[in-house]
């Protein structure tokens, strides 16, 4: 348990380093000052444009990856918590509950799915591809980020069961269902008002005027 508590304390401070915030420290801003207010990917492409959101989403993936990694070079002996909740997907949402509450930075941060994507990267890659796959799909036919990172996320339950030997990954893809889910409740509220920010410029399927 020692181990165990250390693995996660490492992976949630990791998950702390915001990007958009580290790289807006160089700019002199704070992106949580500006747009929707939020300190991810999205509001940072909007914001700082895509230069910027490109520094902010390597930071933000790769800090996901690096919490898997770590649970899985740790170098102290460290027995699996369960067969349904390994001890690399533990550390994945560490790392995710760090990135949405920072500890360095008044726990206002993003919505974890950058960092959610950089662990799947190790944790379960074939998950990446559904993810990913929901996650364009409702994008270009909508133009909604929010609802396709909702829709995505909800995604990884339904594929746990249906494909073959992924059922280790049916727990914690519902604890990162529903944590997404909470994350993108303002997007929610703003989409059943009709409020919504929606990318134009990204979605195929609009009316032709």
């Amino acid at each position: 348990m020692p181990a165990l508590l250390a693995l996660l304390i490492c992976a949630y401070l990791l998950g702390s380093l915001s990007g958009s915030l580290l790289l807006g420290r160089f700019r002199g801003v704070d992106i949580r000052t500006q747009g929707s207010g939020n300190a991810g990917g999205t509001n940072a492409f909007r914001t700082q444009g895509w230069r910027f959101a490109l520094g902010v989403l390597l930071i933000d993936v790769g800090k996901g990856a690096l919490a898997a990694w770590l649970a899985r070079h740790w170098p102290w002996p460290m027995v699996e918590v369960s067969p349904w909740l390994t001890t690399a997907w533990l550390a994945v949402l560490a790392a995710v509950a760090g990135h949405i509450w920072p500890l360095f930075h008044g726990f206002r941060g993003g919505k974890g799915v950058g960092t959610l994507l950089g662990g799947l990267l190790l944790v379960w890659p074939l998950g990446v591809g559904v993810f990913l796959g929901v996650w364009l799909l409702v994008l270009v036919s909508s133009g909604y980020v929010g609802l396709a990172s909702v829709l995505a996320a909800l995604s990884l339950p339904l594929a746990a069961i249906a494909l073959p030997g992924a059922a280790a990954h049916l727990f914690p893809a519902v604890l990162t269902a529903a944590l997404i889910t909470f994350t993108h409740r303002q997007n929610i509220r703003r989409l059943a008002a009709g409020n919504e920010h929606r990318f134009e410029r990204i979605r195929l399927l609009r009316r032709r005027t």
